[in-house]
């Protein structure tokens, strides 16, 4: 008989199968309860039901849901508790296994310097501009104290020692997406600049005083609330590790021949993600080794020092992200795979919601990164692939590609890919992924109606119009109102 918890069955050591029919029916439950939860504005600690209740509710045998209940604790929307008066919970969302993921995958295709530049030219001289905008008391004392910090700590590596700076300035835009893209920026900046050999002791000493010194002009500009000179201070600093990383820098290429530095974890983690951080490391360190067996069970719990539970929930993550799968059998073990970085984007966008991330929020991102890669895309405006690739997107703008869904996103995927740069088109997805879970939850007509659907492909088609007679001006003009119109579905 089942309780109103869920059954205390012991857990089968076996994967379940990535792919099949009750893969995807799980997929498409775990979607419908995450919509719930943001129709219901995360509500967070609410007993969303038990696993009988949510079976009824949802129309699906024990296998399907337990398979939809590991998605949803995978995206951290919720987990469940057991025994009397269990559950699945609704949760607060963590954005840090997703984040360390997409760190993992864009170093694994080989992100360029330029590419890593280009992102952070975009993103962070707007988020010191609208800090200064917002400063408030507890918000000067937060960067005076972190400028202190920053000379105690100089010498410690990764993000939350020398680069923390840009991520408070983040924070305090007030803008939960441009938070996040900032972290996930420096994490990459930091990851690079450790990878890439040794440095001149005095070399490294300069550069320190150089960051300081910068550091201490932007801070002061941001609590002046002088955001024209925040902005513009950003902008020079950014120039000068530019200028670093070019002068250090190391091919474009694959994962072959990293030599990354260790991902640097902050304090509370749990113990499985300390270790599939770890994980990731090996597999960098290694060359991304695609098929080679990493070890064992047996050999993991003695190489790691942990137990059995800890480690099957940290391969859970491993699989979730596509970094490495547990073969059974003869000749098994944990088998690295080529990553993927679509269980990123899921979590990263139900985060987003989860922070609350509004139409003006949302607009100001997508501003920056779309109006950002238009210019590279007008440069290219001659070449074939531009019009081929664009005008195919567009074509497709009325498809459908999930319930409440249709196609209208690929116009704007293909434009920002175009522009070559693959941070900025993760960045997007996630941004376009949060705009469909979102509006998908509202009781109101999806974008998906005709009219709307036409509306769409007009603005598109405008834009392209502009875009490929070379016309600047009137490319952005339609674009920044295509993005203001479309921001106004999102509340």
């Amino acid at each position: 008989m089942t309780t109103s918890g869920v059954d205390a069955a012991p857990e089968s050591p076996d994967v379940p199968p990535t792919d099949g029919p009750t893969t995807r029916l799980a997929a498409q439950v775990a979607q419908r309860i995450e919509a719930d939860v943001v129709r219901r504005r995360w509500p967070v600690g609410d007993l969303l039901g038990s696993e009988q209740e949510l079976r009824e509710r949802y129309g699906v045998s024990r296998p399907v849901l337990r398979e939809a209940v590991r998605l949803v604790e995978h995206h951290q929307v919720g987990r469940m508790r057991r025994g009397p008066n269990g559950g699945l919970l609704v949760c607060a969302p963590d954005a840090l296994p997703a984040t360390r993921a997409l760190v993992v995958y864009l170093e694994y295709i080989g992100l360029s310097v330029d590419d890593l530049v280009q992102a952070r030219r975009l993103l962070e001289p707007l988020a010191a501009s609208l800090a200064a905008e917002r400063i408030t008391e507890a918000g000067i004392a937060r960067l005076r104290h972190r400028l202190v910090d920053e000379v105690h700590r100089a010498d410690e590596p990764g993000v939350y020692a020398q680069d923390e700076l840009h991520v408070v300035l983040g924070e305090l835009t007030g803008n939960p997406a441009l938070h996040l893209f900032i972290d996930v920026l420096m994490r990459l900046t930091s990851r690079y600049v450790h990878s890439v050999g040794r440095v001149p002791r005095a070399e490294v000493a300069a550069g320190k005083v150089r960051s300081q010194t910068i550091h201490a002009e932007l801070v002061d500009a941001v609590v002046a609330g002088d955001a024209g000179r925040a902005e513009a201070t950003m902008t020079r600093h950014i120039d000068q590790v530019s200028a670093w990383l070019s002068t250090n820098r190391r091919p474009r290429r694959g994962a072959a021949g990293r030599r990354p530095a260790r991902m640097v974890e902050v304090p509370g983690a749990k113990l499985a993600e300390v270790v599939t951080a770890q994980i990731h490391d090996e597999i960098s360190r290694l060359g991304w080794p695609i098929g080679q067996v990493l070890g064992a069970e047996g050999d993991l719990l003695a190489r790691y020092g942990i137990s059995r539970p800890v480690l099957r929930e940290a391969v859970r993550l491993l699989e979730y992200h596509s970094v490495a799968r547990m073969r059974r059998g003869p000749g098994g073990g944990l088998v690295v795979t080529e990553p993927d970085p679509t269980a990123s984007i899921d979590t990263m966008a139900l985060y987003l919601d989860y922070r609350g991330v509004t139409p003006s929020h949302l607009r100001v991102v997508r501003d920056a990164i779309e109006l950002g890669c238009l210019g590279a895309v007008l440069a290219r405006r001659d070449d074939p692939e531009v019009a081929s690739v664009l005008r195919a997107a567009l074509a497709r703008s009325g498809e459908p590609t999930a319930p409440g869904r249709t196609g209208a996103d690929h116009f704007h995927t293909a434009l920002v890919d175009l522009s070559g740069n693959p941070v900025l088109g993760l960045f997007l997805r996630i941004l376009t992924e949060l705009w469909n879970r979102h509006t998908a939850a509202k009781s109101r007509p999806p974008l998906g109606e005709a009219d709307a659907v036409r509306t769409v492909e007009t603005q598109h088609g405008g834009i392209l119009d502009a875009l490929l007679a070379g016309d600047d001006g009137v490319a952005r003009h339609r674009l920044r109102r295509h993005l203001e119109a479309l921001t106004a579905w999102y509340d």
